[in-house]
């Protein structure tokens, strides 16, 4: 897989709405083979077309895909829905958490400073994890950078645990609370994260957005 190319200061000039970034950071390490990542892979290629649907969010937001499996890996940099082909994820290997948790937050530091260097406004990034495991590498350092990141407002970072899970790691991880996918429904998880990001693209960067509850009855977490 290789990682697509960067925008450069051409496509701000083309494209000078103010941008959503969001990382995707995707546990295909092996306990995800069989049907959770043919599952996964279908649902961020919906995800893709949902975003692409929508005029605004088509020019606003911007996705990232960092997995861990084996190794941390840049399978897509950032770029609007319409630049976004979604990779085909293999599991295997084990579950290097701590790392990619790095290296996307160390993406968006120079993504932001991008942004900045373009004159370009941007909303809060988020920084979107999927793990049905916990990190089988240094993470205590990748714990410190959220505390201090979600403390500064500097990005927002969300843990959603498939069945397998380490739930007591990731609560250490995530300042907010961890929440758990029911069962393997990967694509309801993946509306709500679109129908979010839309939703945060229809407004002005530093605006508090609600967001609906995917804890709620009919969501996609379990409580």
């Amino acid at each position: 897989m290789n990682a697509q190319i960067p925008f450069g200061t051409n496509d701000f000039a083309e494209n000078p709405e103010p941008r959503c970034a969001c990382v995707l950071l995707l546990d295909i390490s092996g306990s995800m083979g069989g049907q959770p990542i043919d599952l996964l892979n279908s649902a961020v290629t919906a995800f893709r077309d949902s975003l692409f649907a929508d005029s605004l969010a088509a020019k606003r937001v911007e996705i990232a895909i960092i997995t861990f499996g084996g190794q941390v890996e840049t399978v897509c940099d950032f770029t609007t829905p319409e630049g976004f082909h979604p990779p085909t994820l293999n599991a295997g290997g084990n579950t290097p958490m701590g790392a990619a948790i790095n290296q996307a937050l160390d993406m968006l530091q120079q993504r932001k400073q991008a942004y900045k260097t373009n004159g370009i406004a941007y909303y809060r990034p988020w920084v979107f994890m999927i793990t049905d495991g916990g990190p089988t590498d240094e993470w205590a350092s990748a714990a410190e950078r959220i505390k201090q990141g979600e403390a500064s407002k500097a990005f927002s970072f969300f843990a959603v645990g498939v069945e397998g899970a380490n739930f007591d790691k990731l609560k250490m991880i995530s300042v907010k609370e961890p929440l758990k996918l029911q069962g393997l429904d990967y694509r309801k998880l993946f509306v709500w994260l679109s129908s979010s990001l839309q939703s945060v693209s229809r407004s002005t960067p530093g605006d508090t957005v609600p967001l609906s509850n995917p804890a709620a009855p009919g969501g996609w977490a379990a409580v």
